[in-house]
């Protein structure tokens, strides 16, 4: 029963693919798990302990984790709990199906899948977040000795959350201990301490060893797609963007039906200020469901480009969705900072960092919004905690010695002008941005101009940011300012007027306009 049909539901249990109308529905991690043990139960009740034992074991949860899940569940589904259409709630029981799921055809039989441990067949869980896009990278099913942790490591690094992937991490190792010639270990064993520097603030240790395995394996299989993508994803979490894009731009010539490259490339073409080839990229993928962050990027391209209300709708819907996505609980609260709601921004941002997803995006903008309401010693120490969670971050660090008490001295900031202009060239604006920051600080308003114009030449094009953050308030006045926002607009104009006349833009932009005004500010 691979292909199932639950009422106007269509449903690839190997693809994990729910659709409706053709349309794919945001189902992916452990809400899809959770739907799959729903279907394998036909209409039988299923109560909260087999729940919790067929979806989060060998984790243990209570009836409220599972409540929340089946509550995620339902509104990617629009189902409503007072009138289920689709999953119905048994009081003092458990859950089931409002219908009995109907097998649509069986295709050929596929070794290895099952509903934990998923694309143990054809692919494995695995991360990618193209600065940051988690996804699944295809391999080859384990096989031998080491197979069974093999799948409960692929299982628990699919799921995306921090102590899971450490389990994946310990996992991998166990499998590599038992086979230490096995292929798919070693890639899961790199990609899971890629995504651990990437997503949960891991060591530099672990992302030496991520890069040594993920080179190893380019060089043991140069034909191979997946292992340069591998590659792309160790050197994008290094925060090597030209590597990166040369890595994933090959996996997709040697597999141009590799999708999570494709998605990964498109979050680096955003970085470049290439807005509306990274839309198109992005909304071009056959199976985005597959792509975990993929409607995180799209609504922030969206942003970029002026389409406020079409983004804000979109932010807030994956925050609502996607509570253990670090990415779009950075995205809603921002999204609401910018367009000038500091208050709601604040409310969104404290329920995100309830959520335990903690990134120093989320305490950067709990820093600019202290500022923002005038309380300076509340903003140093958000910035000091983003500090302390990465301390290798070069805008963290300049960020919290900035705004700390007392603020650096003109010496300090002489030195790190001069480091941060030995990183110039290294593919991203933060750089640019950094270093803004210092001339700034150090009084010389006009070298900090220009040094935002390089941040546009190395592709920001966050102009709404521009305009509301703190950050850049003493250099409102300077000379070259206005100069700045109009190229920006004008840029973000030209590109957003592309969208609206390609016939692929999403169709809630129809009605729009081109005008930078409509969108900008």
């Amino acid at each position: 029963m691979d292909t199932l049909r639950l009422l106007d539901l269509d449903i690839d249990r190997p693809a994990r693919r729910v659709s409706r109308a053709g349309e794919p529905l945001p189902i992916s991690g452990m809400t899809w798990i959770l739907l799959d043990v729903l279907l394998a139960h036909g209409t039988d009740v299923v109560d909260f302990d087999t729940l919790a034992a067929e979806v989060w074991a060998p984790a243990v949860v209570g009836e409220d984790a599972v409540s929340q899940r089946v509550k995620l569940l339902r509104q990617a589904l629009g189902d409503d709990s007072r009138h289920p259409r689709y999953i119905r709630s048994v009081r003092g029981r458990g859950y089931q199906l409002c219908a009995q799921p109907v097998a649509v055809s069986a295709p050929p039989a596929r070794s290895g899948w099952d509903r934990k441990a998923g694309w143990t067949a054809t692919a494995a869980a695995a991360v990618a977040v193209a600065a940051i896009v988690f996804v699944l990278w295809p391999r080859p099913a384990p096989q031998g000795a080491a197979q069974p942790v093999l799948q409960r490591a692929d299982y628990y690094a699919s799921i995306g959350q921090a102590s899971n992937n450490e389990r994946a991490i310990s996992l991998y190792r166990q499998a590599l201990q038992a086979d230490p010639e096995s292929v798919p270990a070693r890639r899961g064993l790199s990609r899971a301490l890629s995504a651990q520097r990437c997503l949960f603030n891991g060591t530099p240790a672990q992302m030496e060893e991520a890069l040594r395995l993920a080179d190893q394996e380019r060089q043991r299989a140069p034909d191979d797609a997946a292992a340069h993508a591998l590659w792309g994803y160790a050197q994008d979490c290094l925060g090597n963007m030209r590597q990166a894009i040369a890595g994933y731009s090959r996996a997709i010539e040697l597999d141009p039906a590799d999708e999570r490259s494709r998605a990964s490339l498109a979050y680096l073409q955003q970085e470049r200020g290439e807005l509306v080839t990274a839309l198109r990229g992005n909304l071009s993928l056959k199976a985005p469901g597959r792509v975990r962050f993929r409607d995180v990027q799209v609504a922030r391209e969206l942003e970029l480009l002026g389409f406020t209300q079409a983004a804000a709708q979109r932010h807030a819907r994956n925050f609502q969705l996607y509570p253990d996505n670090v990415f779009s609980n950075i995205a809603w609260p921002r999204s609401l900072y910018v367009a000038g709601a500091p208050e709601q921004a604040r409310q969104a941002l404290d329920e995100a960092l309830a959520r335990g997803t903690p990134h120093p995006q989320l305490l950067r903008l709990q820093g600019e919004l202290a500022l923002l309401a005038g309380d300076p010693v509340a903003a140093a120490a958000a910035f000091e905690r983003g500090r302390q969670l990465r301390p290798q971050q070069s805008l963290g660090q300049t960020l919290a010695d900035l705004h700390g008490v007392p603020p650096s001295r003109a010496m300090w900031l002489g030195e790190r002008l001069q480091q941060r202009a030995a990183n110039a060239g290294d593919g991203w604006p933060d750089a640019a941005l950094e270093r803004a920051l210092l001339l700034q600080a150090g009084g010389r308003h006009t070298d900090a101009v220009a040094a935002l114009h390089q941040a546009v030449d190395d592709g920001f094009r966050d102009v709404a940011w521009l305009r509301v953050t703190p950050l850049f308030v003493p250099l409102h006045n300077a000379p070259g300012w206005p100069a700045l926002l109009d190229r920006l607009d004008t840029d973000i104009a030209r590109q957003r007027a592309l969208v609206l006349a390609a016939p692929w833009r999403p169709d809630d932009l129809a009605a729009l306009s081109a005008a930078p005004a409509a969108g900008t500010r």
